[in-house]
């Protein structure tokens, strides 16, 4: 497995414009420095304390993306220093990173994960309970919140027609909520959607940021408690 040439074909592969987070869950440090090493700097951790463990060893200038479903309890270890959350998927949720962002006098970018899969399994706003939380206009009185965009995972499925469906119905969103919530706000302005499996299509549909993992590092190889 050679990370640093698997590396390098994703990046070729993606427009301007188009940031790479290299999802490193489940891999070790060592696997991480390689990464960073042939230039890579932003990298997507989704559990607290793998993720806490691994910061202490690697390089201070990696930009840490939490990737993964955040409890509410586990964002105040994260807080300090976390460069995007990219699952809040509650009022509830905004609300504390809000709290605990303040205590570091910090403003956190958030995307807001919406459910657009035919999967029960995946977390995030319906698009309709995130319109309503949009509308009501609580959001606007947390200072220590940016939100920067919205999140979403596809379907599951080789179906690639149904996986473009879902993206487009992102990318849609994002395109409504931003004339309507956000056209006095530039910092909304990230698509993170696109995996390994169909980040191309992601890509064509309109996305920012996509999120590869097993195309760069291989198959998970490290496991942790949390």
């Amino acid at each position: 497995m050679d990370i640093q040439t698997n590396l390098k074909q994703v990046l070729a592969g993606l427009p301007v414009g188009v940031r790479l987070v290299a999802v490193s869950k489940f891999h070790p440090a060592e696997a991480i420095r390689e990464a960073y090493e042939a230039g890579q700097r932003i990298f997507g951790e989704s559990r607290e304390q793998e993720l806490s463990e691994k910061r202490k060893e690697l390089p201070d200038d990696i930009e840490w993306h939490f990737i993964g479903h955040l409890q509410t309890n586990k964002v105040k270890y994260i807080a300090p220093y976390i460069a995007l959350i990219h699952a809040a998927d509650s009022y509830k949720l905004l609300a504390e990173i809000n709290k605990q962002a303040a205590k570091h006098n910090r403003v956190i970018p958030c995307l807001l994960e919406i459910h657009i899969a035919q999967e029960e399994s995946k977390y995030g706003f319906t698009p309709e309970s995130c319109r309503a939380m949009l509308e009501e206009g609580k959001w606007k009185r947390l200072d220590h919140v940016r939100i920067a965009g919205i999140m979403g995972m596809a379907t599951n499925t080789g179906d690639e027609a149904q996986i473009e469906q879902e993206f487009h119905t992102l990318k849609a969103l994002f395109d409504e909520w931003k004339q309507a919530f956000f056209a006095d706000r530039p910092g909304f302005k990230e698509i993170s959607m696109g995996m390994s499996h169909d980040y191309p299509i992601a890509v064509r549909a309109g996305s920012t940021m996509v999120r590869v993992g097993s195309k760069i590092f291989g198959d998970r190889v490290y496991t942790t408690n949390n």
